[in-house]
């Protein structure tokens, strides 16, 4: 399995505070089956200010701690990278890393606010070449109200990534809803951890992967945690990667079982 978006690397964000926790999570990530990880921290112009430069020397510095360690995990770069007016001059600057050097990188939407031009936005990152992941849209406090912005964005070729432990139901009842009901509309691309902690928000995909399987299909869930992340990382087009699931219309037990039958999110 391959994670597209694990907050690792020590003491550069919100993420672990010591090597030793960072250690832990690459074992936990390494025991789960997780054999490549992109150290994704996030680039928050005034509160994270990571650019490549910085990325790339903890990740190389990271790198021999696993070796020392003998934790068998190769470490890639990116960054999880929020909206800022300078973000396309920034990629193209090389400023701000996507995934790997290709041409795919994450997009953090604001957490409790849906911006005004997400769409127009994304979109014109597209124009210039680039393949938007928005990660985490299920747990995004604005889902509800912006459901069909997210089924558009997706049908527009804006990649969706999921959080692992959303689907779990770790992140409470409103993201696992989201998450699942997305999975069942087929909008997913993605499956990742965006792990923080060893203990908190451990790096862990294959619970996630397990429910996927159950609800899709094995080679969906295969394509979730490795086929479309392998894709990324060797900066294959999209349109040569698997594409997306076909809608599941019908309403699982699940939504009858929770909700009393299936209800529209916007």
């Amino acid at each position: 399995m391959i994670d597209l978006h694990c907050h690792m690397l020590p003491g550069i964000d919100d993420g672990p505070t010591s090597l030793d926790i960072s250690l832990a999570m690459a074992a936990i990530a390494a025991a789960d089956g997780i054999k490549v990880t992109a150290c994704t921290p996030h680039i928050y112009p005034g509160l994270y200010d990571n650019d490549q430069a910085g990325i790339r020397a903890a990740i190389a510095r990271f790198q021999i701690e696993l070796k020392n360690a003998e934790i068998p995990l190769q470490l890639v770069i990116g960054a999880d990278v929020h909206m800022d007016p300078g973000l396309k001059a920034g990629l193209a600057a090389g400023r701000i890393p996507t995934l790997n050097g290709s041409r795919y990188f994450l997009f953090e939407p604001p957490h409790h606010v849906a911006p005004a031009r997400l769409s127009e936005s994304l979109f014109e990152l597209m124009v210039a070449g680039y393949v938007p992941i928005l990660t985490h849209p299920e747990r995004l406090t604005w889902i509800g109200d912006h459901y069909d912005e997210m089924l558009e964005l997706a049908q527009r070729g804006v990649w969706m990534q999921l959080t692992a432990a959303s689907v779990t139901g770790r992140f409470g009842r409103a993201a696992q809803y989201f998450a699942l009901k997305m999975l069942d509309d087929g909008i997913v691309h993605i499956l990742a951890t965006d792990a923080h902690h060893s203990i908190k928000r451990p790096p862990i995909l294959s619970d996630a992967r397990e429910m996927v399987a159950k609800r899709l299909g094995a080679r969906e869930a295969t394509n979730m945690v490795d086929v479309r992340p392998r894709g990324v990382l060797d900066n294959v087009a999209p349109d040569r990667l698997p594409g997306l699931p076909d809608a599941q219309r019908q309403a699982s037990p699940f939504w009858r079982r929770w909700f009393g039958g299936e209800r529209r999110a916007s």
